[in-house]
């Protein structure tokens, strides 16, 4: 009996002791696409390496997409503090429908953009610094403030975009400043593509740069989804770390990718069609012109691919790019599904033969790492990739053989991809010796995101 009770004491003396992580975020369930899952798999692993979260989101949010199956993904002891938010993006609307894709970062370029879009990005980059999610900045802090005096939390966490949320962490880190901080950038801020579309005076573009090195500069760590982000942050002041997204091999994939079963996928639609399947928004920036080039003259030129190849698309299509296609001989061979559930969206992944992923052509970009990847990399199916030379999804398909990354510029070598690939789909043999793909699950990323914690904090 003494000797129950003196290892009881033991243990409780031994046993580490649960830190606390809250964590500031605009995307949250049913909140749909990619920014959303990020810390929702943080979350639903954190527990497990004895860190207990919080989430700090907004009551009233003004979503671009909606996905209410991702539900079911928030851990149901999850605590959860909500505050009212206003965002001007209904006034935006009232200028044009096209004005909703602002919301979800699309934009019309060049010739295709009208008087009410140019009058529309020029207000949201000059007016609304960093972007339409500054009103909630002030009443955050407010509250934030109280309530971080009130409970104690090891860690703080801001993710982004929104960039506003750094801000939040920006202002409670100038008035705690004992409290450790982790500016989560999921994109970049000034280095986004997108950046120099918003028709910046140079005022405004000052206050973004300022706002950002400020950021930079006060956060304990600042995390990135890739390696070459984490490297341009550095470069800024940052002390940047690199956690790249993931795949969480729970939420509905069919595969669990290990090294053993990794080299031998079966190809689910064999019988069927050799498909080319786009999961996710594509807009005119991010456009492959030349894929639609590609495909087009094979299915004027080879009877049997025009007869055996569909182009799918699952997610929000840019309708100049739906348009373009439809216009040409691939009108036949187009299914468009428009937006699907994350769990459908998964489904038609599997039943793809070739997935496609592109990125923006600017050098600049070779950063960005989509976070389709990781769930494209747990099918096993073959990723067709478009982007900037010596990209980081260049560096990860290479490491996982897992697909082909092509510049803007390589239309013969598209050609002679897409022929090879057909010919091994109607032998029965496009598969993958996909490896190296484990490092890239959720719960290994959550583990690498913990070690960084325990060794900085």
């Amino acid at each position: 009996m003494i000797f129950r009770q003196v290892s009881t004491c033991l243990y409780k003396k031994m046993k580490p002791k649960t830190k606390k992580i809250l964590i500031i975020s605009y995307y949250w369930p049913p909140a749909g696409g990619p920014g959303v899952q990020r810390w929702l798999k943080f979350i639903k692993y954190l527990p497990d390496f004895g860190w207990e979260p919080t989430v700090f989101i907004p009551e009233n949010p003004s979503y671009p997409i909606v996905d209410e199956t991702l539900q079911k993904d928030v851990p149901k002891n999850l605590k959860m503090i909500k505050t009212k938010i206003w965002e001007p993006y209904q006034l935006a609307e009232k200028f044009g429908k096209d004005n909703k894709k602002f919301k979800a970062g699309q934009f019309d370029v060049g010739e295709n953009q009208s008087w009410k879009a140019k009058l529309s990005i020029f207000v949201r980059g000059n007016f609304f610094i960093p972007d339409a999610r500054v009103f909630w900045v002030k009443p955050s802090v407010e509250f934030l403030e109280k309530y971080l005096k009130a409970n104690h939390y090891d860690v703080l966490v801001t993710t982004g975009p929104p960039h506003s949320l750094h801000l939040i962490g920006l202002n409670l880190k100038k008035k705690l400043p004992d409290l450790k901080w982790i500016a989560d950038f999921r994109d970049p801020w000034t280095e986004i593509s997108y950046y120099k579309h918003l028709k910046l005076t140079k005022i405004a573009d000052k206050k973004h740069r300022k706002l950002e090195s400020e950021v930079f500069k006060n956060a304990d760590i600042t995390l990135a989804t890739s390696y070459t982000d984490a490297e341009n942050f550095r470069k800024k002041g940052a002390n940047a770390f690199c956690i790249t997204n993931g795949f969480d091999v729970d939420a509905s994939t069919t595969l669990s990718m290990t090294e053993e079963n990794s080299k031998t996928l079966p190809l689910s639609n064999s019988t069927t069609k050799f498909t080319l399947s786009y999961i996710g928004v594509l807009e005119q920036l991010r456009n492959p012109e030349i894929l639609w080039e590609t495909l087009n003259v094979l299915v004027q030129e080879n009877a049997d691919f025009k007869n055996d190849f569909q182009l799918k698309f699952v997610g929000r299509l840019d309708d100049k790019i739906l348009q373009k296609i439809e216009s040409s001989a691939l009108k036949n061979n187009l299914t468009n599904l428009g937006y699907q559930t994350h769990d459908i969206a998964l489904k038609h992944m599997q039943d793809s033969s070739v997935l496609l992923m592109t990125n923006f052509p600017q050098e600049s970009s070779k950063g960005i790492i989509p976070g389709k990847i990781f769930e494209y990399l747990a099918t096993g199916k073959t990723i067709l990739s478009f982007g900037p030379k010596d990209a980081d999804v260049e560096k990860i398909l290479n490491e996982t053989k897992a697909g082909k990354h092509f510049g803007y510029d390589e239309k013969e070598n598209l050609k002679k991809f897409f022929l090879e690939s057909y010919q091994n789909w109607k032998l029965g043999m496009l598969n993958q010796n996909a490896e190296n793909i484990e490092q890239f699950s959720r719960k290994k990323l959550t583990q690498k995101l913990v070690d960084l914690m325990n060794k900085w904090f």
